[in-house]
Formats: structure tokens, C-alpha cells, sequence
């Protein structure tokens, strides 16, 4: 008997048009498997219906004979089917509360979830994923919002011809022309007024590799933290890049501890925040880190509002959030945006924010599902990370128990909920689902 998967049309917002598996896999997993596929139509999806169908494809809007559904983003209570085995990015793991009817819908339905997020390997390390994506488009996103900020403030530089990464037709094209961008700095450099202009990027993780990658195509150069004070002063009219990794974010609560990587991830209670010592320094910061709430914040409200308060602004321009915590790392990250409306600006004074780049404050670029910007590019890789993982999910018999079912580890680790129960990992979520 074939397996049939559900291949299900996003709907969390327009912008949102990437697919977990593209035809041409699709084609694949069909010729050397048992398994069907069921297509949603979805007309501005990245890979069309037609190109599903001629990968051999069912397109159909009912999904109900497929035993396995795959998504992208959460899915709408109303849409959610009993007795199936999901696969998406549910946001859960945090007890997100605007996603815990979710997941209490899913637990009624007696379905199981597998959450793309947790499917890692024996060292932590996500297998599945767009992180490199996301910073490839956020680091568009934010030169673009960079160059609108500073125009608006009346300082003409080449960042201003800097589109949206939605605006350009694929990431090679952005890039080009990222690139174009870059031989106008080498030859003229940037205005006085903003020079030297210091770009930090905290993290070193797929999403600040993928932000550093579009960074590296203008000309810059590379220091240590130590070094900010030094060359923050200067008259150089070109660009600094500064990487942060957590020796450089935090420090020991106590004089007599010394930093631990580990201990610090295991223990971040035992660590306090010295970001602020390098923020007077930056002109952007590109934010790519992991963070929960046991860690600490590196910008936080009131720090910004002690400089405005005090008539001592920062450099800082403008904040690519690309990791969209909500109040998280970046406490002023106060809500996420979308590729139409993509910043708004926080005034530290008031403490509040206004969609766009005009105002008091720093601009914050916050778009929730940056990948979407580059739809094909970012479908296509995330479909070669989960290509391995799919015959184990052909095959699997979700109708045993879960301390039964044969799957390979990384899979099984990633399953949130299994046919209607919370699994001993993630039992804590029971306390955070709304009471009935």
C-alpha cells in the first residue's frame, strides 16, 4: 500500500510562497518509493501546480487522503485534519502562547506533530532548515533599510539603490548587484557624515553566515571587538565588520567566574549582558542568535533610553533582527513585519514604535519569514536538507506507539506530540495550553 503525502498551500500571510519539497524531488521520492503526493493549488507559489503535476503529482484541494502532511509555516485551526501526521515549523517549543490553541486543536484531533526546528543531530545541530535564507535575505533587507534611514536624514550613499530581496528576481540577482553596490564604495567611499561606518553581526550560526555572505561582497574590513573603540574613531570612509560570538555578548556575573561556553549554556543565569560596552560603536547590528528567556538581552530598552534621555544617541541606524525574538534579544523588537511593511522605528523617549524609517529612535527590520523574499532559492535547499528524512517517514507505521515507532533518531527527537499526546520531551507544554 502507497503512502500519500499531503503537500499543503501556505496561508499565513501573501508573502509566504515556499513549499518543503519542490518537484523535482517530488519526481524522485516517487520513482524510488511507495508514496503518492497530493498538492494544494497555490497559484504564487514558487514551484507552479503545473510543475507538480508533471513531476506526477495529484493537485487537488482536498488533502484528506494523505496520511502525511507537509508545510511550512503553522497551520489554521479550522484546516487542521484528525488522525495525521504534520510536519512544519509550529513554533511551540517556547509555549508561544499565540500558538498553543494549535497545538491543543492538534492534541484533539489525535494527530502527531514533527517539528522541523528540533530535527538535529547527536551535537544540536538543526539538519533541516532556511537559516542561511533568512540572513541572506535579512542582510538585503537591511542594507536596503539602511540606506532608506540615512536618506531620509538627508545622507546621500550607494546603500539607497539597495532593493527589497522580494524585488529582485533570485539571490544571485541581489547579489550582483550588492556586488555593483561595492565597486561604487571602493571607488568613492561613503560620505564623511557616517564614516567609518561599523557593521556588527551577532552570532556565527547559519543565519549570520548567510547575513556575512551577502555582507563580504562590499568592501570592508574584518576586526575584533577589542578593536571597536579604535577604529570607531577614525575618518576611514569605507566599512568595518565585527563578529560577536557569546564571549563577546557576556561575562560572569561574579569577578571570581571566568567565561565557559558551556557553562554559559547550561548555566546563563550566571551571566549578565556586556553588550552595551560595544553598541556605542555600531552603525548596524545584524542580529542572527538563539535566544529564550534564560539568557540575557543584548539591547535593551533602557539602555537606549538612558542615551536618548541624555542626549547621547547612538551611531546605530538601524537593528536587522533577524532572529524576531518578540521583546527578546532585542527588547525593542515590539512586533514582527512583513516583506510590505518591512521596519518600524522605536523611539527609546516614548517607547514606542512607528511602521517605517522616519523619527526619533532606530530603525528595526523585522520580517518574521525572510526565506519567502527568495521563495525558489531558499524552497530548493530546504528540500535537499529534508530529502534524507522522508523514505524513514514513508515507511514509518505512525499508528504504534511512540515509544514504537521506528524511526531514525533525529526524526523521532523531533516529534512534539504523538497521536494526541504530548511526548515525555515536551510535556511541559501541557501547562501552557488554554485550560477548557
Amino acid at each position: 500500500m502507497k503512502t500519500v503525502i499531503g503537500i499543503r498551500r501556505e496561508d499565513k500571510n501573501r508573502w509566504e510562497r515556499r513549499v518543503a519539497l519542490t518537484p523535482e524531488q517530488v519526481n524522485r521520492l516517487k520513482q524510488q518509493h511507495p508514496v503518492e503526493f497530493i498538492c494544494q493549488p497555490f497559484p504564487t507559489r514558487a514551484f507552479s501546480d503545473l510543475e507538480y503535476q508533471r513531476a506526477g503529482a495529484q493537485v487537488s484541494e482536498d488533502l484528506s487522503p494523505s496520511s502525511i502532511i507537509l508545510g511550512i509555516k503553522e497551520i489554521p485551526e479550522p484546516l487542521l485534519l484528525p488522525n495525521k501526521v504534520y510536519l512544519f515549523f509550529s513554533h511551540t517549543i517556547k509555549a508561544q502562547k499565540y500558538n498553543m490553541p494549535m497545538l491543543q486543536r492538534l492534541l484533539e484531533l489525535q494527530a502527531t506533530l514533527i517539528d522541523y526546528e528540533l530535527i538535529k543531530d547527536d551535537k544540536g545541530r538543526r539538519l533541516v532548515f532556511f537559516g542561511r535564507y533568512a540572513g541572506l535575505a535579512g542582510m538585503v533587507d537591511t542594507l536596503h533599510a539602511f540606506g532608506v534611514r540615512l536618506q531620509q536624514q538627508g545622507v546621500d550613499t550607494p546603500f539607497s539603490a539597495i532593493k527589497m530581496a522580494h524585488e529582485y528576481k533570485d539571490i544571485s540577482d541581489a547579489k550582483n548587484h550588492i556586488r555593483q553596490i561595492g565597486q561604487t564604495i571602493s571607488a568613492h567611499g561613503l560620505p564623511e557624515s557616517i564614516s567609518p561606518a561599523v557593521v556588527g553581526f551577532s552570532g556565527y550560526g547559519h543565519v549570520s553566515k548567510g547575513a556575512q555572505e551577502v555582507f563580504d561582497l562590499l568592501p570592508h574590513q574584518e576586526i575584533e571587538p577589542q578593536e571597536l573603540p579604535r577604529v570607531s574613531s577614525d575618518n576611514n570612509k569605507f566599512l568595518y565588520k565585527v563578529v560577536f560570538a557569546e564571549r563577546d555578548m557576556v561575562e560572569p556575573v561574579s569577578a571570581q567566574d571566568t567565561f565557559e561556553l558551556s557553562d554559559y549554556f547550561n548555566h546563563p543565569e550566571k551571566y549578565r549582558s556586556q553588550f552595551e560596552r560595544h553598541l556605542p560603536h555600531l552603525s548596524m547590528l545584524v542580529n542572527g542568535i538563539y535566544w529564550d528567556s534564560r539568557y540575557p538581552k543584548l539591547v535593551t530598552k533602557e539602555y537606549l533610553k538612558k542615551r536618548w534621555a541624555e542626549n547621547a544617541p547612538l551611531r546605530l541606524q538601524t537593528i536587522g533582527d533577524i532572529s524576531c525574538d518578540i521583546n527578546g534579544s532585542i527588547e525593542c523588537t515590539e512586533k514582527a513585519t512583513e516583506s510590505g511593511n518591512p521596519y518600524f522605528t522605536y523611539n527609546p523617549v516614548t517607547d514606542t514604535v512607528t511602521d517605517g524609517s522616519e523619527g526619533d529612535g532606530v530603525v528595526i527590520m523585522a520580517v518574521d519569514n525572510l526565506p519567502a523574499e527568495i521563495p525558489r532559492d531558499s524552497s530548493e535547499a530546504f528540500s535537499q536538507t529534508l530529502l534524507p528524512f522522508m523514505p524513514a517517514l514513508i515507511q514509518a507505521d505512525f499508528s504504534r506507539p511512540f515509544a514504537q515507532l521506528a524511526l531514525p533518531a533525529e526524526i523521532k527527537n523531533a516529534i512534539i506530540c504523538h497521536r494526541g499526546q504530548l511526548v515525555p520531551e515536551y510535556a511541559y507544554l501541557q501547562q501552557h495550553l488554554p485550560k477548557s
